[in-house]
């Protein structure tokens, strides 16, 4: 134990005289958390539409002021031909357009039905197929509108369907009542900022050493594998618990987060999990032979990690191959165990599969660090 005293005393004293990096790793995923969930909204507002209306109606009237007060579009033009309109989707001055027809009133009120044109720019195959989704829910509700107005449907000349009985529909959402984007990505981003610190930093490490010589000497001293590797990774596990209590506390403070369930076992899962991070850190450092070596390699598998990890799209709807990938990283289970616990407030039998994918990562990857890093005596 006094051989691991020395090298914590070591690397501590080697940590603190690089203050830059050690306020970065501190300040910047701080900075980070308050300012990317403001940035990364998934709620798809603002929706660019021209209109086409050859009808003037009143009725077609009623129609755009509907969209136009949605809170959902913002009205770029009102062409008088479905040509110009085209032209502001060609210029990416739009993202929809609706054509009235002529008659538009007139074949409502005397057949009960009118079809309307709707062009979508799919480049953006989200904003396009949300954009679409809700100027249809406006049409449907202008149009059910439009039946309830009419005291006597057979007067107006729609027909007996629109006295029909209807069902309606009540929901509630559990866990997050108002459907609030934050609460579902800003506990991924706290764990994707402590996967980079402990990632990206870690994985420096041995390699730095290499870099300055040092490796040589401590090589040559009686200091066991697995006490080098703890004593590189023990600093950093320290460091990677305060970035996620500030991580917590700016949950708190900014967004108005705090876990529903037990903030203990939240502790718990991320002292295992920096545990794997850290542990696949040094890994890379063991195979690296310079710090850009290292960043390439840490870079190449961290992007792996946040796109793969159901951060941005849900793990299910991936393919097969894709989801095998997605599970076989920690990062998609400490997401998972993070949302579980902060939202639904789920206990450890609920979370236990992921505590034993963690544990299992954590024991190989260190495991594999120890026995990869060659010393010579």
């Amino acid at each position: 134990m006094n051989v691991l005293r020395f090298i914590l005393q070591k690397e501590f004293r080697q940590i603190f005289r690089d203050r830059t990096i050690l306020a970065m790793m501190l300040a910047v995923p701080t900075i980070q958390l308050i300012i990317l969930p403001l940035a990364m909204n998934f709620e798809v507002k603002n929706v660019n539409i021209s209109v086409v209306d050859h009808d003037h109606s009143s009725w077609s009237q009623k129609l755009i002021t509907k969209i136009a007060s949605s809170g959902y579009f913002r009205m770029v033009s009102a062409d008088p031909s479905y040509q110009e309109a085209l032209t502001h989707i060609e210029k990416g001055e739009a993202d929809l357009v609706l054509e009235i027809p002529a008659g538009f009133e007139r074949n409502l009120v005397r057949e009960g039905s009118q079809q309307l044109g709707i062009y979508v720019d799919a480049i953006n195959g989200t904003k396009a197929f949300i954009g679409g989704n809700y100027l249809n829910s406006v049409i449907r509700d202008f149009n059910a509108g439009l039946r309830l107005n009419v005291p006597d449907a057979g007067q107006a000349g729609l027909p007996p369907a629109a006295a029909a009985a209807k069902i309606q529909v009540t929901y509630s959402n559990w866990f997050n009542p108002l459907g609030e984007y934050k609460y579902y990505i800003v506990p991924g981003i706290l764990v994707i900022l402590l996967t980079m610190v402990g990632g990206f930093m870690s994985s420096l490490n041995i390699v730095r050493e290499k870099e300055a010589g040092t490796i040589e000497q401590i090589n040559v001293t009686p200091i066991k594998k697995w006490e080098f590797i703890l004593g590189k990774l023990i600093p950093f596990w320290i460091i990677g618990m305060i970035v996620f209590t500030i991580g917590l506390l700016v949950c708190r403070g900014v967004y108005g987060i705090f876990p529903e369930g037990s903030l203990a076992l939240l502790y718990l899962f991320a002292a295992f999990y920096l545990v794997a991070v850290l542990g696949f850190g040094l890994l890379v450092s063991t195979y690296s032979d310079s710090q850009i070596q290292a960043m390439f390699i840490a870079f190449f598998f961290v992007m792996i990690f946040i796109l793969m990890s159901g951060l941005f799209t849900s793990v299910e709807s991936m393919p097969a191959w894709a989801r095998t990938i997605a599970n076989l990283t920690p990062v998609t289970h400490f997401i998972k165990v993070v949302r579980m616990i902060v939202l639904k407030g789920s206990g450890f039998t609920d979370v236990l599969p992921e505590f034993l994918y963690i544990m299992l990562f954590a024991a190989i990857l260190n495991g594999w660090a120890i026995l990869n890093y060659k010393k010579t005596s």
